[in-house]
């Protein structure tokens, strides 16, 4: 089939990869280049560079809706769209472009997760599992019918960045088989019951910041879902301490809520946590690098008794 492809980040990658394997890429629309590094040069998106490494025109509208843009897209031959993690909502009158429709590989199995970042609050949230839905898209946010699913469990020690690494490929190859499906008028949808469904909104700093009265197991997921980015962090008296990775430890009861309990100049620091207690394996500080917490402790004092704020 022809096919424009609208994705932006690395998750769509592999799915933009297996379409031009598989079928005709026509065209792909992206978001806009963005600064990035300290000479805040201009970074093309990782789809456009794969798409213009393979010579295939790229568009990148600052609003998707604009009539102008939409004229551009009615212009190109295309049976089909497939939306992988784009970044702006399409309108009906794009919707309505394509002979069969407009379709989107979404990171977690549907209807639970509808939102901007399925992936982060599928492991935040504490879920075993999680998986690849592709659907058929329509004007309410990730509420179409679903073409197939594929599921994919969660480690107990899985991060955003991990998660999201395995979750790609799924992707892609649960897409083929989707247009597969459709090309041979195979497809039995499914409607989603609205009344299982969950928003999954976009994750931001602010929302980074370390509630120690949570469980410790509320605590570690929280950690694992903001990492690498935008990652959890705590503040140790001025200084700000993003966390990367804890572990749940036993043996502590006492002591005050996001209290430094001990110090292991091998392993980390442990933290009293509203169960029980966490040890801290590796941070960052302002203006360091992310490392280990036995490195940062051998040049950095760390309080036994600080209260972790």
């Amino acid at each position: 089939m022809k096919v424009i492809f609208m994705g932006t980040p690395d998750f769509a990658v592999p799915v933009l990869e297996a379409l031009i394997k598989n079928h005709e890429v026509v065209a792909v629309v992206s978001q806009p280049d963005k600064p990035k590094g300290r000479g805040k040069k201009l970074q093309p998106t990782p789809v456009k560079a794969l798409a213009e490494a393979n010579n295939i025109p790229v568009y990148q509208p600052e609003r998707i809706k604009d009539d102008e843009f939409v004229d551009i897209l009615e212009k190109i031959e295309a049976d089909i769209y497939v939306v992988v993690a784009y970044g702006q909502i399409l309108s009906q009158r794009i919707l309505d472009i394509p002979q069969y429709g407009c379709v989107n590989v979404h990171g977690s199995l549907l209807p639970k997760y509808r939102g901007a970042a399925p992936i982060q609050w599928s492991i935040i949230n504490g879920e075993k599992k999680t998986g690849v839905t592709i659907m058929y898209m329509v004007k309410k946010c990730d509420a179409g019918d679903m073409i197939l699913k594929k599921e994919i469990e969660i480690d107990s020690e899985d991060t955003y960045e991990t998660l999201h690494d395995k979750m790609a490929p799924i992707g892609a190859e649960a897409l083929i088989e989707a247009l597969d499906l459709i090309e041979k008028d195979e497809v039995k949808a499914k409607k989603q019951n609205d009344e299982l469904s969950c928003y999954a909104s976009m994750i931001t700093r602010d929302m980074g910041i370390i509630d120690w009265s949570k469980t410790s197991r509320e605590i570690k997921n929280k950690i694992r879902g903001f990492n690498p980015v935008p990652a959890a962090y705590t503040k140790y008296g001025e200084d700000i301490l993003k966390i990367f990775k804890a572990d749940i430890v036993e043996g502590y009861e006492n002591g005050e809520i996001g209290e430094i309990l001990a110090v292991d100049k091998k392993r980390g620091f442990t933290v009293k946590t509203g169960d029980g207690a966490v040890m801290i394996t590796e941070i960052q500080a302002k203006g360091g690098k992310r490392m280990n917490c036995a490195d940062y402790i051998r040049g950095h004092e760390i309080e036994i008794g600080k209260i972790l704020m």
